[in-house]
């Protein structure tokens, strides 16, 4: 390995110092916000493992980093960890200290300071959130034009019912013509967006507004991702995008020689997706009751039969690493093709249900037209 971290005993002034540095480094990360986010952790990470093969220590590693950092606060925050390191703190307990920096992250680097892997860590590391940042690429590629569509479908759809339903509703009661249960339908959808449109307008805004003080709710972010994964199709894709993550974690964890049932604890505790926690729960409870990790996987519904049975040939010839690196390679390969078919399937689906929308409107609005011509006529 490049670097050899010297343990030895601190004098009050060291600790005092330690402690301080510790309070400063939390301070910027806390004043940083969402700056060190999964990007800058990948770019981090990988920096960091190509500097260490090089033969670089760490020290110097974090120095260079530092050097290429453009904003001044990011170059504080490497220089204290540099001196975190000097004086005498090791690298995993620097990323604990640190908010943005998860169980997972600093236990990894803890295993690769102890067995002297570190450079391979946070290779896999680098690797780990280079794939999460690709997955969440995809899903927002996969969205953002099918969501564009409906938005302008939608604005198509209230500017009718706005404008154009009125209208024919003033035409319709200057001629006194009954009119039939469609139309009535219709004209009083354009009603209650004449009545009440700018209060849901105004909710809605305020939904936008509260989006991120909602979403560090519990109660809602357990809600928002149970419903998520009842949705059709949309449900089983970022179902398989937090599978991909989950096996990844747990190879790289199982390589690193850690137990399974502890890889499971980390990974649970850095995963974001809670019908995935509440599942790896369970399989730890049914673990440590005995039973095995297949059968204790075959027990929730968010582990595919697929996975479930690789996880058994793994455990009877011992290829942990392997098996779970290979499924997250199938994993992988099934989120860019599923992302690829949700863009191509929502398209289509999205004009054909709007289509359907106009043509109700434009039907209940010339239905009472053949009457009003009789009575004309």
């Amino acid at each position: 390995m490049g670097f050899k971290l010297e343990q030895h005993i601190q004098t009050p002034e060291q600790q005092l110092e330690s402690n301080w540095i510790s309070r400063t480094l939390q301070k910027e990360v806390t004043f940083f916000g969402k700056t060190f986010g999964n990007r800058k952790k990948e770019d981090f990470y990988t920096e960091i493992a190509v500097l260490l093969k090089a033969g670089i220590t760490l020290r110097d590693a974090l120095a260079l980093v530092r050097e290429n950092e453009k904003k001044e606060k990011m170059r504080s925050f490497y220089s204290e960890m540099v001196d975190a390191l000097v004086s005498g703190t090791s690298f995993y307990e620097i990323l604990q200290e640190q908010r943005p920096f998860t169980e997972y992250e600093y236990c990894s680097v803890k295993i690769g300071e102890e067995t002297g892997t570190l450079p391979r860590i946070t290779e896999e590391l680098g690797k780990f959130f280079a794939q999460k940042n690709e997955q969440r690429r995809s899903l927002i590629n996969a969205l953002t034009y099918p969501i564009i569509i409906l938005i302008t479908a939608v604005l198509v759809v209230i500017f009718m019912l706005r404008m154009v339903v009125p209208m024919f509703e003033d035409i319709f009661k200057q001629n006194n013509v009954d009119l039939p249960a469609m139309t009535k339908m219709v004209v009083s959808a354009s009603n209650f967006i004449r009545d009440f449109g700018w209060l849901v307008l105004l909710i809605g805004v305020g939904l936008i507004v509260l989006r991120k003080t909602l979403a560090n709710t519990i109660a809602f972010k357990r809600r928002k991702d149970f419903l998520l994964l009842r949705i059709p199709y949309l449900g089983n894709f970022i179902a398989s995008v937090y599978l991909a993550q989950f096996t990844q974690a747990v190879a790289l964890l199982t390589a690193s020689k850690v137990p399974v049932l502890n890889s499971i604890g980390l990974v649970k505790k850095m995963i974001d997706f809670y019908p995935l926690k509440q599942a790896l729960t369970q399989v730890e409870k049914h673990v440590l009751l005995g039973k095995s990790l297949n059968e204790s996987m075959s027990t929730t519904s968010i582990f595919d039969h697929k996975m479930v049975s690789l996880v058994k040939v793994a455990e009877e010839t011992n290829q942990t690493e392997y098996i779970f690196e290979r499924l997250n390679r199938q994993y992988a390969i099934e989120v860019q093709q599923k992302s690829k078919l949700l863009s191509t399937v929502m398209e289509p689906l999205i004009i054909v249900v709007i289509g359907i929308f106009v043509g109700v409107i434009l039907v209940s609005m010339y239905l009472p037209m053949f009457k009003l011509s009789s009575v004309v006529g």
